[in-house]
């Protein structure tokens, strides 16, 4: 009953405007009301103890780092390059838009600072060029979860905190589908860019040019490459990683691209402390509602009823992934997986399913939710970007969900295609 009486409470809020956090631990506390041996220094203990997990030092550091590369010479380097070596394919300018979220995925881990970051960059050059406002729109919002799939991904770090998966494993894991997805919607971009005869470079390719962008460019491209050979031959823990890149970023900063201030330092550690809080309190928040479903044994009630009910496990994979597209709509993703990971980790279990797997297949599924209305988070800043009403974008958008949705349905029933370490 108090777990109902919570839920309940916590929709209300939700639909009211509150802020998720705000409306999880409010929630929390109307819906607690009812029990005389738990009140509100129980909600405080559970706020406080979720916060002393070891990994999550991890998220401000992967957050600072992605604030040094992204607010530098790295973004017009990174574009400038790619320009080059795609601008003269169909499509080739929007197709740069993705492979440049693809990569600084390597460096943020962030969907919202690449739509941020790329967009305010891309955006205007794409309109600039001929393209139409809501594609350009739609082309950079997708792109952006790209970001949350390529190591380090802040939402991979929250999914192991509850579900004690390797964080190191998700990140492997993790860089197969965010290569195919980056393959996918370039695809797109280049299929779009034909049949609708979008502008191209037709200039003759320059290799002077490209060596000095290449080079220019080599010390940030290197550091996704690094993260990846440090996790996967055991040479560091994540969190070991997140600091060893925050170094790296402000060596690169600092003495091979000479954009560091003291002002844009100042800026970049309030943007990641933000941004952290931000997550954080989301963490804290969750936890309360976490323990309350465990207290009444709510998930072991879950799996029992839908092995039940549904029986065969693609029927129940199925059923997971059209839970998962409805909450990740009205949900921002951090809160979705801290309240989803508790409810399917034993379900995933009980039909054979690892938790590396399940991780993978609800990061990609979660992620469609950020270009998806009602609370698409990159759809809304891209939309505010490029000046265009946003209904214009979803249907822009209609063929990079097509995409996404293939890709999460083969992670979702081959298990081969989750590497492991």
């Amino acid at each position: 009953m108090l777990s109902i009486a919570t839920f309940i409470a916590f929709l209300a809020l939700a639909m009211l405007g509150l802020p998720i956090a705000h409306a999880l631990i409010v929630g929390a506390q109307l819906g607690l009301m009812p029990s005389e041996r738990l009140g509100s220094e129980f909600i405080v203990s559970q706020l406080v103890t979720q916060t002393q997990s070891f990994p999550l030092i991890a998220i401000p550091f992967f957050m600072l780092t992605g604030s040094l590369m992204v607010g530098g010479k790295l973004g017009q380097h990174l574009i400038d390059l790619l320009s080059t070596l795609m601008g003269r394919f169909h499509g080739g300018p929007a197709q740069v838009g993705v492979m440049s979220s693809t990569i600084f995925g390597g460096v943020s881990g962030s969907a919202v600072a690449d739509a941020s970051a790329i967009g305010s960059l891309l955006i205007p050059w794409l309109k600039k060029l001929g393209y139409p406002p809501a594609f350009a729109a739609g082309t950079i919002a997708a792109a952006a979860t790209i970001d949350i799939l390529i190591p380090p991904s802040i939402p991979m770090i929250i999914y192991s905190l509850v579900s004690n998966a390797s964080i190191g494993a998700l990140f492997v894991a993790g860089i197969l589908p965010g290569v195919i997805m980056c393959g996918g919607f370039m695809l797109v971009c280049y299929v779009q860019g034909r049949r609708r005869g979008f502008p191209r470079d037709t200039t003759p390719f320059d290799w002077g040019r490209f060596r000095i962008q290449l080079l220019y460019s080599l010390p940030a491209l290197a550091l996704p490459v690094l993260i990846i050979i440090f996790l996967r031959f055991g040479i560091a823990t994540p969190t070991e990683v997140s600091v060893m890149s925050t170094l790296y970023a402000l060596v690169v900063s600092w003495i091979i691209y000479r954009d560091l201030s003291m002002a844009r330092l100042k800026h970049s550690i309030v943007d990641a402390g933000l941004a952290t809080a931000v997550v954080m309190l989301i963490i804290m928040a969750s936890s309360v509602i976490g323990w309350i479903l465990t207290f009444e044994q709510l998930p072991a009630d879950f799996v029992a009823f839908v092995q039940r009910t549904l029986g065969e496990p693609w029927m129940i994979i199925l059923s997971m992934n059209a839970i998962m597209l409805a909450v990740g709509m009205f949900i921002d993703l951090p809160a979705a997986v801290l309240l989803l990971t508790p409810m399917f980790v034993p379900l995933a279990a009980a039909i054979g399913m690892d938790t590396v797997q399940l991780g993978i297949m609800m990061i990609i599924n979660l992620s469609i939710g950020l270009y998806h209305p009602p609370v698409g988070t990159t759809l809304f800043i891209t939309s505010s970007i490029a000046q265009v009403k946003m209904g214009k974008v979803v249907i822009e958008l209609i063929p990079f969900y097509f995409v996404a949705i293939g890709i999460l349905l083969l992670f979702a029933f081959v298990p081969a295609m989750t590497l492991r370490m």
